[in-house]
């Protein structure tokens, strides 16, 4: 603007002043407020800066000064808390991150994700240190936790790369975009390069100001617990997690290297999952101590007492405890706060479901149970494990069934966090959603995985405490959950054993009914049923001797609180016959089995499955004769009354039929033997696979039928199979 200040200016009164007291043509101009016009007597530019608005110019510097204050001490150093001895078992990413830093100058985004606690900044510090040290590059750290650090820090990137005063008080105060600012820096750099953007687990900050590129002049290496790819466009991504055992066990041998053995270390390490956090924790809990120090022994002790969490967190030193992201506790607590603030609550609901259970993989299809209702909505459910997913918080895993799985010491933490009112319903909807799992009438059929990964769930139920009162037996609603709980472990046992995982059905019961004693006593009717199915595995698995004695004390519990007669009490017997039969003593197996018969048939019915199965266990024990004369008639006709009552393809028709092959083989038929145990194979294959030990069984009397007529070739491939 040309012009000069006039003498009495007509305009003053309204806050003007005019260009110019003689304006030649089109020659005018006027000022308001505190702006002002200058004259010039030849061509001449002048810049200025109208600031508008009410703040005061005393409030824009008080305010630079404190920007300048919240300036990290250093972007040279990485602003981190304890780092390891040594790190351990990452050579593999290092080996590669290493590579991209030698073969280029820069223009490559490495992004190491994983959950909370697995030394992703451990990672990323031995990257730092490699750079410097080994490649001569600058070496640049920002933690990128929350948009003041990360714009403070990046601003002192561009100050570090030579952005001069100027420049940075007007990107700090918006007068021109402040991350173009920093990479125009970083890309006119005369050195190379290495950021790092530590603690990223909000990669929005990054892409509202544009604040995480690509660059000719250097390599940028983000941490983060955000997995989702979507996040990182253009980025190499590297996930980060848990240690392997021995790696595992020789951290808390670096840190701890008086406390014990590698082979005590190794237990120790297993019980905190393998994640660094909690190593480096309980190493710097057990360096510490002088007076009366731990070995890694009782330290193990302490950790099965209970507040598994409180004691881990103890090895924090006093310069990083007050950190969250250096303690368990609280360590997660800072994504979970970040879902209820971004309006993801049932993502906090699902976690604490999973806490619930047991840090092992759950089928997915459990959590797609409309049961799940009862906690958050079910069409919430998949956006709440994708938050989770995507957090770092879970991960799906594929063992022939889609999984999700939790680490252990991360679900001890929410679960000591879980509000002690948010318990009962958070149990109840565990039950109901395992029950729903679990088929309702299990029945004998092919190896089924989904069942086997469905047991340390049940489990852990019974072992979390149902209610304030941690269990007691006085608390009729733990009771009544614990029940429960037994109820469907007791039933997984039976599917279990009917698909012929013997070893997981007898692991199953028999941990059920120990864990439910505590609450519901030894004689509670469905402790008593757990037992009996335990008994009845454990003379699959052919451990005789404990089975008969676990199934008579079994039996004689029930036959003196429930009746001889009781459903319960026959199931024993049941079971029991079949051990003395094959224990060698037929004899007593028979009378048992024949008392056991006649109370089904009086409280059951000749036409119930049990009646059935049980007299289709006498075809196994009598010899010819007194099989003609068994029960006022042949029971060789026993496979057509079970077509009757049950079906042609009903489980109990199938092993009668199979024990009539037997029964004629016996009788010395062994043609209608070998007919009826060839077609019975045929239907046990289609239907319980090749390897079922059912099918098994019948191809070895198949073998002994093919040999009686002759056909020695067939006998013995068929026993090979």
């Amino acid at each position: 603007m040309t012009g000069s200040p006039g003498g009495d200016d007509p305009n003053r009164a309204s806050g003007k002043r005019d260009a110019s007291p003689h304006p030649g043509p089109g020659m005018t101009g006027s000022a308001e407020d505190s702006a002002r016009v200058y004259q010039s007597s030849g061509d001449q530019f002048i810049t200025e800066h109208h600031h508008h608005g009410s703040e005061p110019v005393e409030a824009r510097t008080s305010r630079f000064a404190g920007d300048r204050a919240s300036w990290p001490d250093s972007v040279r150093r990485p602003a981190i808390g304890r780092t390891p001895v040594v790190l351990r078992d990452r050579s593999d990413v290092l080996a590669r991150l290493r590579q991209g830093i030698a073969t280029g100058r820069g223009g490559a985004v490495y992004v190491l994700h994983g959950m909370g606690g697995c030394g992703k900044t451990a990672v990323a510090h031995d990257v730092f240190r490699i750079a410097i040290r080994e490649f001569d590059r600058v070496g640049l750290w920002v933690n990128a936790a929350d948009r003041a650090s990360l714009r403070a820090g990046m601003l002192a990137v561009a100050a570090d790369r030579g952005a001069g005063d100027g420049e940075l008080q007007a990107a700090r105060h918006g007068y021109r975009p402040a991350a173009d600012l920093v990479w125009d820096r970083l890309d006119q750099s005369p050195e190379p390069w290495l950021l790092v953007l530590d603690n990223a687990d909000d990669p929005a900050i990054l892409r509202d100001g544009s604040w995480l590129r690509e660059s000719p002049g250097g390599i940028v290496v983000v941490t983060t617990r955000r997995a989702a790819a979507r996040w990182w466009p253009g980025a190499q991504l590297q996930h980060i997690g848990v240690l392997p055992q021995d790696a595992a066990a020789q951290v808390l041998c670096d840190l701890a290297p008086h406390s014990g053995t590698l082979e005590q270390a190794a237990r120790i390490a297993e019980r905190l999952g393998r994640l660094p956090l909690a190593l480096t924790l309980a190493g710097g809990f057990l360096a510490q101590q002088v007076i009366d120090p731990w070995t890694l022994d009782t330290y193990g002790r302490h950790l099965d007492e209970g507040a598994r969490v409180d004691l881990i967190d103890q090895g924090a030193d006093g310069l990083t405890g007050d950190d969250p992201r250096h303690l368990v506790r609280r360590t997660w607590q800072l994504t979970l706060d970040s879902f209820d603030a971004n309006g993801l609550p049932e993502a906090v609901v699902l976690l604490r479901l999973l806490a619930r259970l047991a840090p092992e993989p759950l089928p997915l299809s459990v959590l797609g149970r409309p049961e799940i209702g009862a906690v958050l909505p079910p069409a919430r459910a998949e956006a709440a494990l994708t938050a989770l997913l995507d957090h770092s918080l879970a991960q799906l895993v594929d063992l022939g069934v889609r999984c999700v799985h939790g680490h252990g010491v991360l679900l001890d933490s929410v679960a000591t966090a879980t509000p002690a009112e948010d318990v009962p319903v958070l149990d109840t909807t565990a039950v109901h959603l395992l029950d729903a799992s679990v088929p309702a009438q299990p029945d004998a059929g092919p190896y089924d995985p989904r069942l086997r990964l469905l047991a340390p769930h049940v489990l852990a139920l019974l072992r979390q405490p149902g209610a304030p009162e941690h269990g007691s037996a006085g608390s009729g609603r733990t009771a009544a959950t614990t029940a429960d709980v037994l109820a469907v472990a007791t039933r997984l046992a039976v599917a279990l054993h009917r698909t012929g995982d013997y070893l997981s059905a007898w692991e199953t019961a028999g941990a059920a009914a120990t864990l439910a004693e505590g609450t519901l006593g030894p004689e509670h009717r469905g402790v008593l049923a757990a037992r009996s199915r335990t008994g009845r595995s454990l003379f699959r698995l052919g451990r005789y001797d404990e089975a008969e004695a676990l199934l008579r004390r079994t039996r004689g519990t029930q036959q003196r609180l429930l009746g001889a007669t009781h459903p319960d009490t026959l199931d024993s017997c049941h079971a029991l016959q079949l051990v003395l039969g094959n224990h060698g003593k037929r004899d007593e197996a028979i009378r048992l089995l024949r008392s056991t018969i006649a109370a089904r048939r009086q409280v059951l019915g000749p036409g119930h499955p049990a009646t059935l199965r049980s007299r289709a266990s006498m075809l196994t024990l009598l010899t010819g004769p007194e099989l003609a004369a068994e029960d006022g008639g042949p029971l060789l006709e026993l496979a057509e009354d079970c077509v009757r009552h049950l079906g042609p393809e009903h489980t109990v028709t199938l092993t009668a039929r199979h024990n009539r092959a037997r029964a004629l083989f016996v009788l010395g038929r062994p043609t209608g033997a070998d007919e009826e145990i060839r077609q019975v194979i045929g239907l046990y294959e289609q239907r319980f696979g090749p390897d079922h030990p059912t099918v098994l069984a019948a191809r070895q009397l198949r073998a002994q039928t093919a040999a009686a007529l002759g056909d020695r070739g067939t006998g013995t491939t068929t026993s090979r199979r």
